[in-house]
């Protein structure tokens, strides 16, 4: 927010130079990133002077040129060589002196020595559009006769500099996003400082009102929306260009002015935080003002032309026919204040926040109004602003204030009251400041002690400061206005022992699994988490019915939250394989959303909605380019296989914990389930040619998501352990094994497993064959199984004992046979 310095220094008389105003506001929360000059003529009239045309004469190689001797109030007469028409002895000019900047636009030249048809001139006497004070261009300036030689112009002109300190206002401040708010904090630091100023509130004591003249009644049917409305109507104003004071003060600070009355409103909003709108009566029919809903579907159009569908939970301000105004956003087409408008309804309110911030949101709209409006304006300044306002446009616009004052004010607000303790204030600062000092701190910020019992004060808190309504916060003012700075560094340091919680150590070995990933050749790539409900259409493993929706999407594209990681990956691999680059190991972790009506528990309104984080895996294209050393060589569904094992055993979960289950659905054309003993950990596979299609990819695509949360549970009391290298012989054991096509290595892994938990160590699979010499629907499994005691060397006996186990466990459960 932009704030002026010289309209602060109306309200409240201090010494602090800018750059002290820009410091002291940042001390006290009002952080202030930049100051910045702003001249009301370009140049600040630098280099001008004041003179006196002492002889004028004919410029003996020119028709239209003059030499003059011009008395700038130095020792010297300066002889000047000027076109000017109307030039003339005796006359008081404007002189820009040698090395004076003058300013054309964007553009500027400097006054030099120079020799104009052969005579030397030393600067130029100036016409107004040369030095920025007007747009004539007929002759030089003549100034009156008293105009003392030697004066400089900017003194002569009153020309002075503003400087803009850019405030940066947090949301909870929205007490300080106007020129008073501001002023007002600033003298609570003057006060505590001790810097003697006092802040002034414009004076509304000339406000009269002829009730001879009837007004426009004011009628509120949603007292929710609208707890307090006032208005007045103000006759036979004139409607013109603003005068150069106000405008000079709306542009400084970034706003375009308008016409008189709409830039009083603006000023207004400004100087007090407060926002109005001015109405055209000859709009409001039926002479009466009316503040309602308008029902669902109702098309509005708002002064920049665009029509809106409004809902019913938007808060109108009508005329008896149809809406007029947004309430607190935006107001319409046909509301607005024209130089054909004669009658002027000034409104001055206060919506509630929570209605304005939604049909702000809800419409895409963010004005200076809503802004204020949808954090909490001040609901016992209203009549006030609308008196200060009301005589503003009086003074620019004229007219007349007729009719009673409207003021709905059913339900009154009150101050917040607040309880506070000095022990705590002490406790929480960190520092025992002295019982008086708070007391003129909390004086300072209008807080008014209504009660003081011992260590205890009852407080009345302006209702502005919305955001002072606890103790805490109250403290918090404290500190800001007593200084951060003036709290000291103790001598001893105290801390807290702490420990790493499930989420640290989860962040961490999310960290550990990237680094692990991106090492063996993948990219991390992020995607929305917002993405198109079409996606979900038709599905069973992702129904469309447990999709989180959003309630005003920005597009078709971004409706729901995703219930899965494949689809954002399918389309960065969709726009890498687009721009060549075919080759892609992408990962993503990020979070998955999900919606289930049958949780709903009235009360709790987030019980049917759930998230939880996956780490997604795709493959696709070439592990191997062609080169001289190797032929091209496609990533396959064993490559992914062989990275998520890889995955779950760098998490601590070996393959004696977990098996997998072979599937098939919409998603993978063929895939395996990843399932503990307790619970599933993820899924991998092929994805389905369909979805390809969908998402114009021609090539394979292999995928894994893994649920995060699932494997952080799986590994919850996982423990690492160390143990010695085995100084005994791994002895290995080939079986050439006969088995139905159906039948899974994986299957024959976990049998083996399950039936020597002690020495057998590994199961390889080293060949597969299937066709000649085989019976029907059979195929040959080649697999070695290392074995291996930690204590001892194994004997052919032993070894032979547990081989013949494992044989028979296999041919028992799975129908092995021993290929011969």
């Amino acid at each position: 927010m932009n704030i002026s310095y010289n309209w602060l220094k109306e309200y409240l008389n201090f010494d602090l130079t800018p750059a002290e105003t820009s410091a002291a506001l940042t001390s006290i929360g009002l952080e202030t990133g930049g100051v910045e000059e702003v001249q009301s003529v370009k140049g600040g009239l630098e280099g001008l002077v004041i003179g006196e045309v002492i002889t004028c004469i004919d410029h003996p190689n020119s028709d239209h040129l003059h030499i003059t001797t011009v008395n700038v109030g130095q020792p010297d007469l300066l002889q000047i060589v000027c076109g000017a028409p109307n030039v003339a002895a005796g006359q008081k000019v404007v002189v820009a002196l040698v090395g004076t900047i003058l300013y054309s636009g964007e553009e500027s030249f400097t006054i030099k020595k120079s020799k104009i048809r052969g005579e030397e001139s030393f600067g130029m006497i100036c016409a107004e559009d040369e030095i920025g004070i007007g747009a004539s261009h007929d002759g030089i300036i003549v100034l009156p006769a008293d105009a003392k030689v030697g004066t400089l112009a900017k003194d002569y002109y009153n020309i002075k500099s503003d400087f803009i300190l850019e405030v940066d206002i947090t949301p909870n401040r929205v007490d300080a996003s106007s020129h008073y708010g501001v002023a007002r904090d600033l003298a609570a630091y003057l006060q505590q400082n001790g810097k003697l100023s006092k802040l002034t509130l414009p004076s509304v004591d000339e406000f009269k009102i002829n009730s001879d003249v009837q007004g426009i009644t004011v009628k509120v049917e949603n007292t929710e929306a609208c707890p307090r409305y006032a208005g007045v109507t103000i006759k036979n104003v004139n409607v013109k260009e603003s005068p150069d004071w106000l405008k000079k003060r709306l542009t400084n600070i970034g706003l375009r002015p308008i016409n008189n009355v709409v830039d009083v409103t603006n000023y207004v909003l400004h100087e007090l935080g407060h926002p109005l709108h001015a109405f055209d009566a000859a709009y409001i029919t039926g002479n009466t003002v009316i503040v309602r809903t308008e029902p669902e579907g109702t098309n509005f159009t708002t002064l920049d032309g665009v029509e809106h569908t409004l809902s019913d939970k938007d808060l109108m301000i009508c005329n008896d026919k149809e809406g007029m105004c947004i309430g607190g956003v935006f107001g319409g087409l046909k509301s607005g204040v024209t130089e054909e408008t004669k009658d002027v309804f000034l409104e001055c309110a206060y919506f509630n926040p929570t209605w304005i911030r939604k049909t702000a949101r809800r419409h895409g709209l963010n004005t200076d109004s809503s802004f204020r409006f949808e954090r909490g304006v001040d609901p016992n300044d209203t009549i006030y602003v609308m008196k200060r306002t009301a005589l503003l446009i009086q003074e620019v616009a004229g007219g007349e204030i007729v009719g009673n004052i409207q003021d709905v004010y059913p339900q009154k607000f009150d101050n917040f009251k607040v309880e506070l303790n000095l022990d705590k204030v002490n406790k929480l600062i960190g520092k025992n400041i002295d019982r008086e000092t708070v007391k003129s701190i909390l004086s300072s910020l209008e807080m008014v002690i209504e009660k003081e019992s011992g260590d205890n004060l009852t407080l009345s808190v302006p209702r502005y400061r919305v955001d002072v309504q606890r103790d805490v916060d109250v403290i918090e003012d404290i500190l800001r206005i007593y200084g951060y700075n003036n709290v000291e560094i103790g001598d001893d340091v105290k801390s807290n022992l702490s420990y790493k919680t499930i989420t640290d150590r989860s962040t961490d070995l999310q960290n550990l699994i990237s680094e692990q990933l991106t090492g063996a050749g993948f990219n991390e790539i992020l995607n929305n988490s917002l993405t198109k409900e079409s996606y979900y259409a038709n599905l069973e493993t992702y129904p469309e019915s447990k999709c989180v929706r959003l309630l005003n999407p920005l597009s078709s594209d971004l409706s729901v939250m995703r219930q899965t990681l494949l689809f954002g990956g399918l389309e960065s691999i969709a726009y890498n394989r687009n721009r060549k680059n075919s080759n892609l190991r992408f990962y993503e972790l990020g979070n998955c959303y999900y919606y289930d009506a049958d949780r709903r528990i009235e009360g709790e309104p987030l019980k049917e909605y759930s998230e939880e984080l996956h780490l997604g895996l795709w493959l696709c294209g070439n592990s191997i380019e062609n080169t001289w050393a190797a032929e091209n060589e496609k990533m396959s569904v064993y490559q992914l296989k062989a990275y998520v094992e890889s995955i779950l055993l760098r998490l601590g979960i070996s393959p004696q914990k977990y098996e997998y289950k072979q599937f098939s659905n919409e998603i993978y054309n063929v895939g395996l389930i990843i399932k503990s003993h307790t619970r599933e950990l993820g899924t991998l596979g092929i994805v389905s040619k369909k979805l390809l299609k969908e998402t114009d990819i021609n090539t394979e695509v292999y995928f894994a998501e893994l649920n995060w949360n699932a494997l952080m549970k799986e590994i919850k009391k996982h423990v690492v352990t160390y143990k010695e290298i085995s100084k005994y012989p791994v002895v290995k054991r080939d079986l050439a094994l006969l088995l139905d096509k159906g039948v899974l290595f994986d299957d024959v892994k976990r049998i083996a497993l399950k039936t020597e938990k002690k020495l057998l160590k590994e199961v390889k699979l080293f060949d597969v064959y299937e066709g000649k010499n085989l019976p029907e629907g059979k195929k040959s499994y080649a697999v070695n199984f290392v074995i291996q005691d930690s204590e001892k060397t194994l004997n052919d006996k032993q070894i032979d004992d547990i081989m013949r186990k494992i044989q028979m466990q296999l041919e028992k459960e799975l129908g092995a046979e021993l290929r011969k």
